[in-house]
Order: structure tokens, then C-alpha cells, then sequence
């Protein structure tokens, strides 16, 4: 008999509902008490302080203390309000956010996973900088996972037989983790779900390209002056623990068109406009969009299928960190429900105080103000649903942030994707990357000796960023 896991357990009830809910109507966030938000509150900060505080207990409960918060909204909601509507926001909630959002995520992760560069680099200045040049650009192009994912490890080898190299993750962290994936919806999860909301696939190169150029631009000039440094200094080691060979070469190459096709069809899905839409127990389902999911698993499943085994073992690639993101994300889709329908109200609503300080005196939403209250959220929160809940702040409208508020939506991404880079735990490969590091020897700073860097470099770039392209 299989074993039910805890997320069936808790989707039980609601399956049962079926029937119902498509007739059940939305309800009115301006009713609400703002404790409806603690559940999503807490599973934050468990996200932010069990890793720090308790990591083995974390690290084998986390996908149950997500279940918990999940359960502590929908209970009390379906008690109050009736199973017929807490069946249907479940349902909304998995249907048209979080499947699409993990599915994306699994596909890139994938693909990723099964390309391997092979060879000795060499770490100097100049050729560290382009490596993270280079991710910059990969980066909104597979995902700042993806890029990663790919990268992390061949700079870690050529930087092996240098004394000094925790700059050199920190950095990678800052450009291609974070900031590097600003310029799509392929590059960085918030990107994504406002492309799922109706944002444009291209609406953010056209519209954060600049801050995205100076904030990178400036990043790789000041790592290079400090790689430099340090490299004047140290010199290398005399022996270097990876041997060098012929040539450097890519194991697992096809990957690269399957990642072709996972760009095609999330530009398919963007463009692609179908009168045929699916009711999905309440839910509106596009053509496009489900050809774009049911695509992009049969290219992970592919991937899978055709990488060699010896390919995933050199990348040391397993299903963990993806099993973390699913879990934690299942919780966070659904406990953000209420909060996202309490800012909708507006300042009339629980969180009018929130709206109003992101509001100017005549009305107008100051972006300025919104880049910095989802940056600061991002650094500590997880930066994902930290834009969903600006976007829905900001009028929760693509056609009008895009167009007539397209400057507090150009903070709003910014601000979720550049300030995701303050702490470990802004962004999901910041933590995998810092992983990965420590586990080839690498001594990374600690979560706040990493917060002493990103406030020494980062904090000020994003104040010059204010005044450059926000004001």
C-alpha cells in the first residue's frame, strides 16, 4: 500500500470538494483580521530562523512545519468561511500559481543538472570576473538556479589552489544568484509569477535593463579591483589540488537544446492567445499555459532520461534541494492567500498602513518607496511571494502596472530580484551555493559576516540605484 505523504494528507479534505467549487465566489479581503496573515508570517520566519537556530530539526521536518502553517490557514478559513470557498482558493492557489511555478523551476533545475563543465580553469582576476559575467547573462536565461547550478562548481575548481576565494562565491551570489536574473521571467521566480499574472515576457528588459546594467556593471568592476587585490597578495598555492587538462569541454551538451525548448515554450505561452480554456474544478487553465507545463516536464523528464548517470554524479546532482523547494513553497502559496486579498483591499483593508506608506500624498504609488519595501523583504523573507504581495499592493492590475504604473513595477522587480542578494536566505541558490562551497572546503562567511559584505556593497548601490532610476 503507498504511503501518503503529509501535502496528499492535507489535500484530502479539499479533493472532496470538487463538485462545489466552482461555484464559489471570491471574498472580501477588507473583512479580514490581519491575524488571518500569521500563518504565512510564521512560515517565513521559520524558512529565516529554523536553518539558523535549529538545523537539524529543520532538516529533516521542514516539509512538516510547512504543512502545519498550510493547515493553520485553511482550517480556521475553511470553519468561517465554508469548505466550498476554502476549497476553491486551494484549488486556485495550486492550480494557476504554484504548479506552473514548480514545474518551471523543476525543468531548469533539471536541465541544469545535467550539463557538466570539465576541465582545470585557472582563478585569476580576469578570468573570475567573466565567469561571472558570463553567469550574469545565463542567468535570465536559465534561471539564477540553473546558472548556479552550472557554474558554481567549475569556478570553485579553478579557484582551488588560492588562499583567499570566499570574495569569490560572495560575488557569484551578488551577480549571478540574484541580480543577473533580473532581465526575464525565466531568470528569477518573482519574474515569473508576474509573467503568469499577465506581465509581457520582455517587460523587464525593456524596463530595469539600465538597473540592471549599472547594479552588475559595478559589481563586476569592484570584484575585479578586489579579486586583484587579493590575488597580488596570496599568489597561489604552489600546488594545485585539480589537474589541468587539454582542453575544457561540456558532458551532458544536449541539455543546452532542451534548455532552447524550455525558453520556447515559456515565449510560446506568453505569445500564444487561445480562445480554449479549461475549468479545472473552478479554475481557468489556457491552452497555452498547459502546453507550456506539460512541455516543460517532458523535457525534465527527458533531460533525466538522457543524461549519464556519470554526468549527474560529477555535478553531485540530487532531488533534495528541489524537494525543499516544493515543500516550503506549497506552504507559502497557500498561507499568502489571505494576505494577498487583505492588500487588495487597499487602505481601506487590514494593511492600509502598509499601502498608504508606499502611497504618496496624492494617491500616486511612490516607487521609490515600493523597491525598497520588497527589497528589504526579499533579504530576509523569500523573495517570491515578497513581490506577489507588492504586485497585489500596487493595484494587482498587468494591464495598468504595466503601462500606466510601469515605474512601480520596474521597483517592485527590482527590488525583489537585486535585494534577494542581502542575506543567505533572500534567495533559494543563495543558500545552495553557499552548500556547495563549504562542502569542497571553501570558509564562507557566516549569515551575518555575509550581511557585513552585502551591506558594505550592496546597500549602497542600491541607494545610488534610488536616486539613478526610482525618484
Amino acid at each position: 500500500m503507498q504511503k501518503k505523504t503529509p501535502l496528499k494528507a492535507a489535500a484530502l479534505p479539499f479533493l472532496l470538494l470538487f463538485p462545489a467549487l466552482a461555484s464559489a465566489a471570491e471574498f472580501d479581503g477588507g473583512s479580514l483580521s490581519p491575524l488571518w496573515g500569521v500563518p504565512f508570517a510564521g512560515i517565513l520566519l521559520s524558512i529565516a530562523l529554523f536553518p539558523l537556530l535549529a538545523p537539524a530539526f529543520w532538516h529533516h521536518h521542514y516539509g512538516k512545519i510547512s504543512v502545519a502553517w498550510a493547515l493553520a490557514f485553511l482550517v480556521p478559513f475553511a470553519a468561517v468561511f465554508g469548505l466550498p470557498l476554502a476549497g476553491a482558493q486551494f484549488m486556485h492557489a495550486l492550480v494557476a500559481e504554484y504548479i506552473p511555478f514548480i514545474i518551471l523551476l523543476t525543468a531548469l533545475f533539471t536541465v541544469a543538472g545535467g550539463i557538466h563543465i570539465r576541465g582545470n580553469l585557472h582563478g585569476a582576476p580576469g578570468l573570475n570576473t567573466a565567469i561571472l559575467a558570463i553567469g550574469a547573462v545565463l542567468a535570465s536565461f536559465m534561471g539564477t538556479t540553473g546558472a548556479s547550478m552550472l557554474l558554481i562548481r567549475p569556478l570553485i575548481r579553478a579557484n582551488d589552489n588560492r588562499l583567499h576565494k570566499a570574495h569569490v562565491i560572495v560575488f557569484f551570489i551578488f551577480i549571478v544568484s540574484n541580480a543577473g536574473g533580473s532581465l526575464t521571467p525565466l531568470g528569477d521566480p518573482p519574474l515569473f509569477l508576474g509573467f503568469l499574472k499577465g506581465v509581457g515576457f520582455f517587460w523587464t528588459v525593456q524596463h530595469i535593463l539600465p538597473d540592471t546594467l549599472f547594479i552588475v556593471g559595478v559589481l563586476l568592476a569592484l570584484f575585479y579591483a578586489i579579486d586583484r587585490n587579493y590575488y597580488r597578495k596570496e599568489g597561489v598555492l604552489p600546488f594545485d589540488p585539480t589537474p589541468d587538462t587539454p582542453r575544457i569541454g561540456f558532458d551532458g551538451a544536449a541539455n543546452f537544446w532542451l534548455l532552447g525548448g524550455v525558453v520556447a515554450l515559456v515565449l510560446l505561452s506568453g505569445f500564444w492567445k487561445s480562445p480554449v480554456v479549461f475549468d479545472v474544478f473552478g479554475t481557468a487553465v489556457d491552452l497555452p499555459g498547459l502546453v507550456r507545463d506539460v512541455g516543460l516536464l517532458a523535457i525534465a523528464a527527458v533531460s533525466y532520461k538522457l543524461t549519464s548517470p556519470k554526468v549527474h554524479a560529477d555535478n553531485q546532482f540530487e532531488w533534495g534541494p528541489m524537494a525543499e523547494v516544493a515543500k516550503l513553497f506549497a506552504g507559502i502559496f497557500l498561507t499568502i492567500i489571505p494576505v494577498i486579498a487583505m492588500l487588495k483591499a487597499g487602505t481601506q483593508g487590514p494593511f492600509g498602513a502598509i499601502v498608504s506608506a508606499v502611497t504618496r500624498a496624492d494617491g500616486q504609488p511612490d516607487p521609490a518607496m515600493y523597491f525598497w519595501a520588497t527589497g528589504l523583504l526579499s533579504s530576509f523573507l523569500d523573495n517570491a511571494p515578497t513581490y506577489l504581495v507588492f504586485f497585489n499592493t500596487a493595484g494587482g492590475d498587468p494591464v495598468a502596472l504595466t503601462t500606466t504604473y510601469a515605474s512601480t513595477l520596474a521597483a517592485i522587480s527590482a527590488g525583489a530580484v537585486f535585494m534577494g542578494a542581502n542575506t543567505y536566505i533572500g534567495n533559494a541558490p543563495n543558500l545552495m551555493v553557499k552548500a556547495i562551497a563549504e562542502s569542497r572546503g571553501v570558509r564562507m562567511p557566516s549569515f551575518f559576516g555575509y550581511m557585513a559584505w552585502s551591506c558594505a556593497i550592496l546597500v549602497p548601490l542600491f541607494v545610488l540605484s534610488t536616486f539613478l532610476f526610482f525618484r
